[in-house]
C-alpha cells in the first residue's frame, strides 16, 4: 500500500469506527516539503486516491483541500518530525470536554500516552484565523488536543501513531464517561 492509499484508509476508518461522520474530519500525510490532505467535505465512504489535494509547505494552501489544510501546514511546520496530521470528531472526547476543561484520563493506558490533554476554545467566527497558530504550538508538547465542541487533532510520525493516538484517546474518554455512569470516578 502506498501513502495516498494509507491516507484514505486511515480517513475511511475513522469513519467506519464512527468517529467521523461520512462528510466530516480530515487527514493529511507529509511528504518531504509538501502534503497530500483530503479535500473539503470529501466523503470518507468514497474517496479515492486521486480526489487528495497537493499542497507545498510553506505556501498557500491548494483550492479545493480542507478547511484545515491551512493548520495541517502550520502543524507541519513546527513539528518537523511530523508525517501525519488527523482531526476527528469523536463523540465521547467531545462530550467529555464541553465543560472547556483539559482531560485527565482515568484510564492507565490513557494517562499513560497522554497525561492530561490540552482543550482549547476557538469561538466559531475566528476558527479558521486562530487554529492553526494555538492547535499548532500546542502539538510541539503533546500529541494530540481538543477544540471544545469541534474535535481531536493529532500528529505524529506516522499515519499510523497518529491514528493510535485518535482512537487511544476515544476510548479513554469512553472509559470515563462510563465510570462516571457507575459512580466509580466523578
Amino acid at each position: 500500500m502506498n501513502s495516498k492509499e494509507e491516507l484514505i484508509q486511515t480517513y475511511q476508518w475513522l469513519r467506519q469506527y464512527g468517529l467521523n461522520d461520512s462528510h466530516s474530519g480530515n487527514c493529511s500525510l507529509r511528504e518531504d516539503n509538501h502534503f497530500w490532505v483530503t479535500p473539503t467535505g470529501a466523503c470518507a465512504d468514497t474517496l479515492s486516491t486521486d480526489k487528495l489535494i497537493h499542497c507545498e509547505l510553506q505556501k498557500k494552501t491548494t483550492e479545493g483541500s480542507s478547511l484545515d489544510a491551512g493548520l495541517h501546514n502550520a502543524v507541519y511546520l513546527a513539528n518537523p518530525s511530523a508525517h501525519a496530521v488527523l482531526h476527528s470528531h469523536n463523540p465521547y472526547t467531545i462530550a467529555l470536554t464541553l465543560d472547556g476543561n483539559d482531560f485527565t484520563p482515568v484510564d492507565f493506558e490513557g494517562f499513560y500516552y497522554f497525561g492530561t490533554v490540552p482543550v482549547i476554545d476557538i469561538r466559531f467566527d475566528r476558527y479558521v484565523e486562530e487554529a492553526p497558530g494555538r492547535v499548532s504550538s500546542l502539538l510541539t508538547k503533546h500529541s494530540i488536543v481538543v477544540v471544545r465542541g469541534h474535535g481531536v487533532y493529532s500528529c505524529a510520525e506516522s499515519i499510523n501513531l497518529a491514528y493510535k493516538w485518535v482512537c487511544s484517546l476515544e476510548l479513554s474518554a469512553k472509559t470515563a464517561y462510563l465510570a462516571r455512569t457507575v459512580g466509580t470516578v466523578k
